[in-house]
């Protein structure tokens, strides 16, 4: 039977009262009395449990998640998953806002941190983008005391505390050896849609394709990838352009979103022989494309898994808790029209 608060009490000869001063570091307390509380909690092997003390005083965890603030439809879900979690809020103890910043905006970004820090919330949740001015935006959280959790894209070599989001590499390379794999034995290109190469989560997916191709399929060559910044309609007119320009295509990969514009242009031209589709996230369009056939394979990830473990992750930095690993490893999914959910 774990040690309560009332075994310490007993143990040092003292009351509850002077057990809660020191287990919560206030004044008022001799030092000799501290020191004989201090005693029976190492006797006893008393481990506090912050949750429910935290749960006892009503404590609530003021959180910001920062997002981009464009339509497609991944991001429309996790600010959707955002949404739902802050109407969760009493019973998770959570004050969740949200600031919406356009897309790949590194200034726009910069400044909703600082705005955030501001406010001195217990942790900030952010969609990173690579650059040293959100490194240092995130540094000076950190010096705060404000816990970040980069959600989706990473900031390495930053401040951040925690990366809620999937291994993008390990990703890219299950796109490449399954592109591969569809491909073998045939000679031709592939063409590769980004939305950004300024955000890690691209570069690191493409960075894995293009090793799971080279080398294991050198009959197979990668165009200069396209980006598309995630708009549906300009990956449209990408999309239109390299199929006209490139009747022997024999593979597309989209490893960014706006997958509606991609889906429009297959629809729209039809090949005369199929082309090996890969896109990511499953949404209601790739979805639909999965089951008509117009897109082989998609790569998801979970936003709500996402969201979820970024609560948890600042709510156990703010009470200075271990995190566990395990819970948080968010994975990759891979769907095809057989094994849709």
């Amino acid at each position: 039977m774990k040690p309560t608060v009332h075994d310490i009490a007993s143990e040092a000869g003292v009351s509850l009262a002077t057990v809660d001063r020191v287990l919560n570091g206030r004044p008022g307390v001799r030092a000799p009395t501290r020191e004989r509380v201090l005693a029976a909690i190492q006797k006893l092997g008393f481990v506090r449990d912050v949750a429910a003390a935290n749960l006892a005083k009503g404590r609530v965890y003021p959180l910001v998640f920062i997002v981009p603030a464009n339509d497609n439809s991944f991001m429309a879900a996790l600010r959707g998953e955002i949404a739902a979690a802050g109407m969760r809020g009493a019973q998770e103890r959570t004050a969740i806002s949200i600031l919406t910043v356009p897309a790949f905006d590194i200034p726009a970004l910069v400044r909703a941190l600082d705005a955030a820090r501001a406010e001195k919330p217990a942790g900030v949740a952010v969609v990173a983008i690579d650059a040293e001015p959100v490194r240092e935006a995130v540094a000076r959280l950190a010096a705060d005391g404000i816990p970040v959790v980069t959600l989706v894209s990473d900031l390495p070599d930053s401040a951040r505390s925690h990366f809620a989001g999937i291994d993008n590499e390990a990703a890219g390379r299950t796109a490449g050896s399954l592109m591969g794999r569809f491909l073998d034995g045939r000679r031709g290109a592939i063409g590769i849609i980004v939305g950004s190469l300024d955000v890690r989560d691209h570069r690191e997916r493409l960075d894995g394709f293009r090793a799971a191709i080279s080398a294991p399929y050198p009959d197979l060559s990668l165009l200069s990838p396209l980006e598309g910044r995630d708009e549906p309609e300009r990956v449209h007119q990408m999309v239109s352009r390299l199929l006209a320009e490139e009747p022997e295509l024999l593979g597309l990969y989209s490893l960014g979103a706006g997958n509606r514009g991609l889906i429009r242009a297959l629809e729209e031209r039809r090949p005369a022989r199929p082309i090996r589709v890969i896109a990511h996230e499953l949404t209601p369009h790739t979805r639909g494309a999965l089951e008509t056939g117009l897109i082989d394979t998609v790569l998801n990830q979970d936003a709500g898994h996402e969201v979820r473990s970024a609560i948890r992750v600042l709510k156990a930095r703010a009470d200075g808790q271990p995190v566990i690993a395990a819970q948080e490893r968010i994975r990759i999914d891979i769907f095809l029209k057989d094994n849709l959910p």
